[in-house]
């Protein structure tokens, strides 16, 4: 592998502004994502794959030619340009540190963001390594740009050394997977894989087998409106009950703060209203996908209590489905998690099986019928100013991936 190539272009991609833009139902949602797709077409098209394009939607597509004969499996690889809108993605200004010595990092943009061990314990087994940080004012990127790169890598790497026996390998990029929408324009016909992975997860040595299940929930408060100075007895102050059903989510359990492992949670991620309409937006999470439904219902219980307690007020609970747990579907595709196992087993390492606490793309893939677990690419603290990626673990990345594809060509 070229880890100082793969570095490069990761560098390069950072710095593109995806920025995913919740507020607007254009897909992609952010011009960036379509000039960083555009220039990942340049790339692969200069390594030869010549069927390279960028559709409509701002989806790139490619595929590596079998260097196999005969019919063997189609391998997919998966990655998404866009970024979080949880965070600032614009002007990043990534740093790089050679041989990491230990210790925290502060960030030199703003000094009160520091990268502490405590908090990421990954960090105590990558003395001497190379990581890739942020200045501390955005995030990184590697979210999924490390994917993004990993994929690249992995591409080069096997055109370079043709005596590598792998089948017809798929490269697809979507977009605003942050906002679960990432699958919306991806046709498995024009796809045409067997498998798929989603080059997503974190660290190194993982495999995520399962997902959240997850909804979205947006709660409306009604109110009435009129002048301050008339407002006895008439006005319904939809701000006011707002504020009351956002207090009484629960705080010690279902949030966020107070759960991890396979422990669920409603989410309020988003306010905004004035005295005649207030809305939040909240997500919905749980493993146990039957559990969404209590989650729902409890919102709606709420909603009643409050408008008991504001007379006049109304209050709307609309859910809509998202995603679901991958789990489920992997398990009709059992070869998809135990190849993966194999090709780390090949290069003398032992995988673990994980969950992700949150979604990829692969969720909605494996529900459309393409089995996808999510692989590892490096990427620590996504979503966040203190983002770090390590170009070890991605060079670790790329050689599972190579692994991988070869297994796909060897004898059940």
């Amino acid at each position: 592998m070229n880890a100082e190539r793969m570095l490069a272009r990761f560098l390069q991609y950072v710095q593109i502004d995806t920025t995913a833009n919740e507020a607007t139902e254009v897909y992609p949602s952010s011009a960036g994502q379509r000039e960083l797709g555009a220039l990942l077409v340049r790339q692969l098209r200069e390594l030869g794959l010549a069927d390279t394009h960028q559709d409509e939607h701002g989806l790139v597509w490619a595929t590596v030619p079998p260097t196999a004969a005969g019919p063997v499996p189609v391998v997919a690889f998966n990655a998404h340009l866009d970024t979080s809108p949880e965070t600032p993605g614009a002007n990043i200004k990534p740093q790089v540190i050679r041989n990491y010595g230990g210790g925290d990092l502060v960030l030199p943009g703003d000094p009160q963001q520091v990268i502490r061990v405590t908090q990421n314990p990954a960090l105590q087994q990558l003395r001497g390594a190379t990581l890739i940080t942020t200045d501390g004012t955005t995030l990184l990127g590697s979210d999924d740009k490390a994917g993004v790169a990993v994929i690249v890598e992995t591409a080069t790497h096997l055109l370079e050394h043709r005596d590598i026996r792998h089948g017809p390998i798929r490269i697809l990029f979507t977009c605003d997977e942050e906002l679960g929408r990432g699958v919306r324009h991806v046709n498995l016909d024009k796809l045409e894989a067997d498998v798929c992975y989603t080059l997503d997860g974190s660290g190194s040595g993982e495999i995520d087998v399962e997902t959240f299940s997850a909804d979205l929930a947006i709660v409306t408060v009604h109110g009435v409106n009129i002048h301050p100075s008339i407002a006895k007895g008439r006005m319904v102050n939809a701000v006011r009950a707002m504020s009351e059903f956002v207090a009484r989510l629960p705080r010690d359990r279902l949030s966020p703060e107070t759960t991890d492992q396979r422990n669920g949670f409603i989410h309020p991620y988003h306010l905004g209203g004035n005295v005649g309409q207030a809305a939040v937006k909240l997500i919905l999470r749980d493993f146990d996908t039957a559990r969404l439904s209590e989650h729902a219902e409890s919102l709606r219980a709420l909603a009643r209590q409050v408008e008991r307690d504001f007379p006049g007020a109304r209050i709307d609970v609309e859910v809509t489905r998202q995603y679901r747990n991958m789990g489920e579907g992997l398990a009709r595709e059992p070869r998809a998690v135990e190849y993966a196992e194999r090709a780390h087993r090949r290069l003398s390492r032992t995988a673990k099986r994980t969950i992700v606490r949150g979604g990829t793309d692969g969720a909605l893939l494996t529900e459309k019928g393409l089995p996808t677990p999510n692989l590892s690419t490096g990427q620590h603290n996504p979503h966040s100013r203190l983002e770090w990626a390590c170009l070890d673990e991605m060079v670790q990345a790329v050689e599972v991936l190579v692994e991988l594809v070869q297994v796909w060509t060897e004898p059940t």
